[in-house]
């Protein structure tokens, strides 16, 4: 290992996602010299991918209320986001000839719904600037003396930084380099880190057979989801979701995704219940389903009666048993009250975000580890989270510009005290 060659740098953010490349720009900015090391080929793999289906940048929701997506963490996140928040987002984005616009269901879109414009021009505009990029640099942590350590094809390097912005994720999609593999180094090191736990993730019930193979992929909507919360708070909201192979998935699940995943680490499951037909009330569905069926089969009557079928029949066919679905009281009830088991999230490989990791406690105002002068922590792998609709995005980029700004201090007050 001594033998490896050493190279030193003045600030070396690791990580090349949002959080990383925000935390280099705005560094660049303030004078400081930047490099930039990215484990993967290229930097902004699941920015990337999270694109493909149009790149959500953020929400266009009042303040107040996009604040609050956060949960347990507003109060930190509100404090990110005083100093870069949505409309700052898009204001940077216009910086770069991208427009946004606002969809109808509030969240904020690039006008080509394309990642990839945005980022090829980011990364163009950031090599313009002087960030300097190290591609296939897999951090493997500290050596005694503080030297960072890189795995690189040509083998190990050993890096000296001023300073340095960890910018490395969570736990999820760890084939685009979120493998949250950093935990150990920090915890050696006296960091404390939160275990990392799946979020805005799907959840296993465990259906028969039957409605596994004839209705996974099927979409659930509109319905309305009723939950309750520990402190015995109801929730319920509407939106839509989508059958899986094991249980289900989609917005209207993630958005309390973090919720239920506590709900079934504290009791072994948890059950939500659905509304299927929420533009009818309880009377009504009464009326109509006691109204006579002839010949009808239950099935044929309850389409007819509440346009009810598919998906949503064969869910009432899962939780009622024949006496059940043909007595029109029960039935009724079940259509406005359907009850789900959720008895585990999805593997964290399979979430879209992570919770968990390095505890927000642990940091300064600027983003510094107490127990490490001169790091820098940024991005999701600290310890918050938020529902999907570009609030995870919009969090990233204000920690990662809190980290370059709290970084360049560092380093210009380290120069400042450095003898003539």
């Amino acid at each position: 290992m001594s033998s490896a060659p050493h190279t030193h740098v003045r600030l070396a953010i690791i990580g090349g996602g949002p959080a990383g490349l925000m935390a280099a720009e705005t560094a660049r900015a303030a004078g400081i010299e930047v490099d930039v090391f990215e484990g993967k080929g290229s930097v902004g793999r699941k920015f990337l991918i999270a694109g493909k289906g149009g790149m959500n940048l953020t929400h266009g929701e009042p303040k107040p209320d996009f604040v609050q997506r956060y949960g347990s963490r507003a109060k930190e996140v509100s404090q990110w986001l005083d100093t870069f928040d949505a409309d700052a987002l898009r204001e940077w984005a216009r910086g770069l000839g991208v427009e946004t616009f606002v969809g109808s269901s509030g969240r904020v879109f690039p006008s080509d719904l394309k990642a990839a414009p945005l980022l090829r021009g980011w990364v163009h505009r950031l090599r313009e600037s002087g960030v300097r990029f190290h591609v296939h640099h897999r951090w493997l942590g500290w050596n005694t003396d503080g030297t960072l350590r890189m795995d690189t094809p040509e083998g190990e390097r050993m890096i000296r930084a001023d300073a340095v912005v960890l910018a490395l994720g969570g736990g999820s999609w760890p084939q685009l380099g979120s493998d949250g593999t950093w935990q150990p180094w920090l915890i050696e090191r006296g960091v404390p880190v939160a275990p990392l736990v799946p979020s805005n993730c799907g959840f296993d019930i465990g259906w028969t057979d039957h409605l596994a193979s004839r209705f996974a992929g099927a979409p659930l909507k509109p319905v309305v989801i009723h939950l309750a919360d520990a402190h015995g708070r109801e929730h319920a909201r509407q939106g839509e979701c989508v059958i899986t192979a094991t249980g289900i998935e989609g917005s209207l699940i993630y958005a309390f995704s973090g919720l239920l995943r506590d709900a079934v680490a504290a009791h072994g499951s948890t059950t939500v219940t659905l509304d299927l037909a929420p533009d009818r009330t309880l009377d009504r569905l009464r009326a109509d389903l006691a109204k006579p069926r002839g010949s009808r089969s239950m099935s044929e009557h309850l389409r007819r009666q509440t346009g009810l079928a598919g998906v949503k029949a064969a869910l009432l066919h899962e939780v009622l048993d024949r006496n059940q679905f043909h007595d029109p009281e029960a039935l009724a009830r079940t259509i406005k009250r359907l009850p789900l088991v959720l008895k585990q999230p999805r593997p964290i490989e399979e979430a879209i975000s992570s919770g968990g990791g390095v505890r927000l406690e642990a940091l300064d105002g600027h983003q510094m580890l107490a127990d490490l002068p001169g790091v820098f922590c940024a991005g999701e792998m600290l310890d918050w989270e938020a529902p999907t609709g570009g609030y995870l995005l919009t969090a990233c980029f204000a920690s990662g510009r809190l980290a370059g700004l709290g970084a360049a201090r560092w380093i210009q007050r380290l120069r400042a005290d450095a003898p003539a």
